[in-house]
């Protein structure tokens, strides 16, 4: 199986400080769906693990988080893409959870629900260190877009030893087809 983890916001659609309430809000990237579509077409396998704590803090419920991802299902479907499954953690900081990135809870879930062993060799797609750390966990390659707050993650450092840095979404999905 050739599966690759993607974080949500400012992986796939725009991230914001004030975070992404809303359907209207919830915008994707230049050429992140077409990505996405084209990784599928290939034979790929798209799961998403994102930290949703809008949830705990009371700025929308689960019923919006459904309806965005549902804009995104619909948006993914004519271009001939596709999420296969998606993980999100509706926890606030403060919670004691397994879930939140960068605890690899959600990647847990997933190798469980793949049968896998470990995320050996699986590009986890993120735009910040926390993303990049839940899946290292569990072996996982680690790829770093400059896209959200990918820029602001670089100029910080202490990127994970092989993190391999691409413009975007479409920039990763251009790496791993031409492998």
């Amino acid at each position: 199986m050739k599966l690759i983890i993607l974080d949500r916001d400012g992986v796939i659609n725009h991230d914001s400080d004030e975070y992404v309430k809303s359907v209207d809000e919830w915008i994707p990237l230049p050429g992140s769906l077409e990505a996405i579509a084209r990784l599928c077409k290939a034979g790929w396998t798209v799961a998403v693990a994102t930290n949703q704590s809008g949830i705990a803090r009371g700025y929308f419920d689960l019923a919006t988080l459904g309806a965005m991802h549902q804009k995104l299902d619909d948006l993914l479907a004519p271009l001939g893409g596709k999420i296969d499954r998606i993980e999100f953690c509706p926890h606030g900081p403060d919670v004691d959870c397994d879930c939140r990135k960068p605890l690899p809870g959600m990647f847990r879930n997933l190798v469980a629900h793949y049968g896998l062993p470990d995320l050996q060799g699986v590009p986890v797609v993120g735009d910040s260190l926390r993303d990049l750390e839940a899946g290292l966990a569990l072996h996982a390659t680690p790829y770093l877009v400059r896209t959200g707050k990918g820029e602001r993650t670089l100029a910080k450092g202490g990127l994970p030893a092989g993190t391999l840095v691409m413009d975007d979404l479409a920039a990763v999905a251009d790496d791993l087809l031409s492998r």
